[in-house]
């Protein structure tokens, strides 16, 4: 079955159920390998995706803020659909498993537990590790690469680990050899990050990033801090040298929608 057929398909039957929900369907277009459809409402968003490498259609839902949706996706259902086997019958049985997760008893708990959120300010972020990691790619393009590899064998995103094992590396390296314009344009990233992440991610940057750079480079970086990052490095130093339990690692569990597909070949 052709897959923008399937998938089109899919985005509309979910469309039709929450369009009298007050939901919207945005124009939007996936990032390579993805199909993306985005519905939104007042203060909930739920997408549809397809990942073409993995054959995965998934659907999600996060909370929305005064600039859209928050980012802050939670996979409600996953199935896999694949073109050169699978027909209307699975694409109909998907959607209709979607249906159920945006529009079922569970779904009307979660709109009614799901508050606008405001703009935050830099005392109050929900920039996540995931997202910082993710912002470091247009300073280390290579992250890109260990960032997909990390989504695809752990969930949920373990932040301390992969920051230490593949951020730091590359951040001290850049500190130590790269040029007053590649540091300042790092720690800069960094401040930013700091002022719109949450309480994880403002920990990674401090504890785990900074902490770990060369001591002589120390005056070299925080010339360039925010001072707001300035003033908590301050402070984390004071736990320089003591262990960060790293998170354990978690294997993505597979849905009862795939085990099924697989018995079924």
């Amino acid at each position: 079955m052709d897959i923008n057929v399937a998938f089109n398909s899919i985005a509309d039957k979910v469309f039709e159920k929450l369009e009298p929900q007050g939901f919207k369907r945005e124009k939007v277009s996936g990032n390579e390998g993805e199909m993306v459809a985005l519905f939104t409402s007042e203060n909930s968003a739920y997408s549809v995706v397809y990942f073409t490498d993995k054959m995965h259609m998934v659907m999600r839902h996060c909370a929305m803020t005064e600039e859209g949706p928050d980012n802050q996706w939670k996979t409600l259902a996953t199935w896999m659909f694949d073109p050169e086997q699978d027909t209307q019958k699975e694409a109909d049985s998907i959607a209709n498993d979607f249906i159920e997760n945006c529009t079922g008893s569970t779904a009307a708990k979660r709109l009614k537990t799901t508050k606008k959120k405001k703009k935050k300010n830099e005392d109050d972020g929900n920039a996540d590790p995931l997202f910082l990691s993710k912002r470091l790619v247009s300073i280390f393009p290579e992250l890109k690469a260990e960032i997909k590899y990390e989504e695809d064998h752990y969930y949920p995103f373990r932040g301390v680990t992969f920051t230490r094992a593949s951020v730091v590396p590359k951040v001290n390296e850049l500190v130590s050899k790269g040029s007053k314009k590649d540091v300042e344009k790092l720690i800069t990233l960094l401040s930013t990050q700091y002022g719109n992440g949450d309480a994880d991610t403002r920990s990674i940057i401090t504890i785990v990033i900074l902490n770990a750079l060369p001591e002589d480079k120390y005056d070299l970086v925080r010339e360039y801090l925010s001072d707001d990052l300035k003033k908590a490095w301050k402070n984390a130093l004071k736990f320089k040298g003591k262990k960060v339990k790293p998170e354990k690692p978690k294997k993505k569990k597979r849905t009862m929608a795939q085990r099924l597909q697989d018995q079924q070949r």
